[in-house]
């Protein structure tokens, strides 16, 4: 009789195919500059599979991997495929490749966007375009808060979360809190470890990728210390980002609330209106929607900047990845684990919804504004169209209405 945990021994058994780390480069390229919004994550997991590079069960286990630590699901994703397929150098232009046409992308829209501002008709069109952002974030919201609100433990620590941030308490002992608790009272109800994963054989690595997860590493804590030996702004945002790259669970959307607790509320280094733009143009580029960090960095550093807070925003988790990726078939206390990822993204219910009122309160400024946000959330949420497309149709409504007049 075969079992499961038959077939996937044998799956580790079989050798793995020699990926060229080229092909890795290009493949994920490819992906940065065509995967948008929600096609990100079935555009991730079918490029390895599809390839024949790693099984199905690998897939899944990857993306359950990068679920239990913080940082950017997706890319960290990325970095895990390239790890399994061609250690760190793999892992490196995995991730480089996803990131670099949308940090590009994301150059040029800041340049444009930093040096138009005073063009008449910039500012009509982004307060179209902030109302949209308001009605994608409220769809996020619900969305999320039906994925992961799973009882009354969990609604109540969301709800914490929202008064919390609604009175001013640092985002990032909300997220603290919220993990304990989870570990505390949430473990019971998390999910036990897959099959596949205890039937992996725990398999040592060798000295010399443990000596490249050192490098990198050391690097990313020399970063950290690089900027903030600037003793500036840039540099002083470095570190917000670095910060918020070590604690920051989820996806892109759901951490931005703690980014805008930093560079919004903290610095001053964007009005609200500018992070709701931010955040729009880090919608409609490819690539991840972290991918805003480039935006602020851009505004306060030009391309140096951009390059320091997006290398912060994505180096912690990237290193964690590896760390991870080597000791995860070691970990035998997961529902621990667990339970607390699920108080940390609870906790991110209320998070988001607090960013969506926030927003909301400088974007929603008469009854125009509240129609396009209303179609947005409708858009997204009932006739489940692309985001992309939703940002395009909604601009092109919107610019219409303000060449006619009628806003």
């Amino acid at each position: 009789m075969v079992t499961n945990a038959t077939v996937t021994a044998q799956a580790i058994a079989t050798p793995r195919p020699r990926v060229g780390l080229l092909t890795i480069l290009l493949a994920y390229l490819t992906a940065g500059f065509t995967a948008f919004g929600i096609a990100i994550i079935p555009k991730l997991k079918a490029l390895a599979v599809d390839r024949g590079w790693l099984t199905v069960d690998e897939v899944d286990e990857g993306f359950a991997l990068v679920q239990l630590y913080p940082g950017p699901m997706m890319v960290d994703f990325s970095a895990y495929v390239g790890y399994k397929l061609r250690g760190v150098p793999g892992a490196i232009l995995a991730t480089l490749g996803f990131v670099l046409p949308s940090f590009v992308l994301m150059l040029i829209l800041s340049f444009v966007y930093f040096n138009t501002g005073n063009v008449p008709w910039v500012k009509p069109m982004f307060a179209g375009l902030e109302s949209i952002v308001v009605g994608i974030i409220a769809h996020l919201a619900l969305d999320f808060g039906e994925r992961v609100l799973k009882g009354r433990l969990h609604a109540l620590i969301a709800l914490a979360a929202f008064g919390a941030l609604l009175f001013k308490a640092n985002p990032v002992l909300i997220v603290g809190i919220s993990l304990a608790l989870g570990a505390l009272l949430l473990t019971p109800n998390a999910a036990p470890l897959p099959a596949a994963h205890m039937a992996a054989p725990a398999e040592r690595a060798p000295l010399r990728r443990w000596l490249s997860i050192g490098l990198v590493t050391v690097a990313v804590i020399a970063a950290a210390v690089y900027a903030a030996a600037l003793l500036s702004d840039v540099g002083r945002m470095g570190l917000s980002f670095f910060k918020i790259g070590t604690v920051a669970f989820g996806n892109g959307i759901t951490i931005m609330p703690l980014v805008q607790a930093d560079v919004v509320d903290t610095y001053h280094w964007l009005t609200p209106a500018q992070f709701a733009d931010g955040i729009a143009l880090g919608q409609i580029t490819p690539g991840p929607v972290l991918i805003t960090a480039a935006f602020v960095g851009f505004k306060l550093g030009g391309i140096p900047g951009a390059a320091l807070a997006t290398f912060a925003m994505f180096a912690p988790s990237f290193a964690m990845t590896l760390i991870f990726t080597e000791v995860f078939t070691r970990l035998r206390s997961l529902r621990l684990i667990r339970g607390a990822l699920a108080g940390v993204l609870a906790s991110f219910v209320g998070l988001l919804t607090v960013m969506a009122l926030q927003l909301g309160g400088i974007a929603i400024s008469g009854p125009a504004t509240l129609t396009l946000a209303a179609a947005a959330l409708v858009a997204v949420r009932f006739f489940k169209l692309d985001i992309v497309w939703v940002f395009a149709g909604g601009l092109l409504v919107w610019g219409g209405l303000l060449a006619l007049g009628l806003v």
